[in-house]
């Protein structure tokens, strides 16, 4: 189940995930909604760029320059947070929403906890890939953490200083 726009929907989508043996210009990607990390986009470019349902995923490690063409031809783009920790997904969004304008689906997958739902959608993400052994309807409480934010980011352009307005003491 994920959490997308505020809602817990049914993913329509598989992810294509690399192992141990697997090589990525020899894996085969199946039909349909699928997907694929950026390694297996990059071996077979050739045979999967004619297809409009194919996502992209990228690691911590990727950067958002690695896609060789436009971002805008994905329908959705996922960042697989490794670790909860890893704040890097969070600048690949942000880069992704802000300095790209990608406007599709921006999935966080992974590692990712009802405490981090407040900050992933501020960078940028709609869709929350909560971990298996979390409840999507308490994590979806996460959203609500916080009342205002202080800094600017893709869903607020000012920061707070610059939003409110203060009187003069006299």
């Amino acid at each position: 189940m994920l959490i997308k726009d505020n809602d817990i929907v049914t993913d329509e989508w598989t992810v294509l995930r690399l192992h141990g043996g697997d090589a990525a210009d020899r894996i085969a990607v199946p039909a349909g909604k699928v997907i694929v990390p950026l390694p297996v986009w990059n071996c077979q470019y050739e045979a999967l760029q004619g297809r409009t349902e194919l996502g992209l995923w990228l690691a911590g490690f990727d950067r958002a320059e690695d896609i060789p063409d436009a971002v805008h031809r994905f329908p959705v783009i996922a960042i697989d947070f490794h670790k909860y920790t890893d704040g890097r997904g969070y600048t690949l969004a942000y880069r992704l929403r802000k300095q790209m304008g990608f406007r599709g689906e921006l999935r966080a997958m992974g590692d990712i906890l009802r405490d981090q739902l407040f900050f992933l959608k501020r960078v940028g993400f709609d869709t929350f890939d909560v971990r298996a052994d979390k409840d999507a309807n308490d994590a979806m409480k996460g959203f609500n953490d916080f009342s205002l934010s202080y800094q600017a980011s893709v869903d607020t352009d000012a920061p707070l200083f610059k939003r409110v307005t203060r009187g003069v003491a006299a």
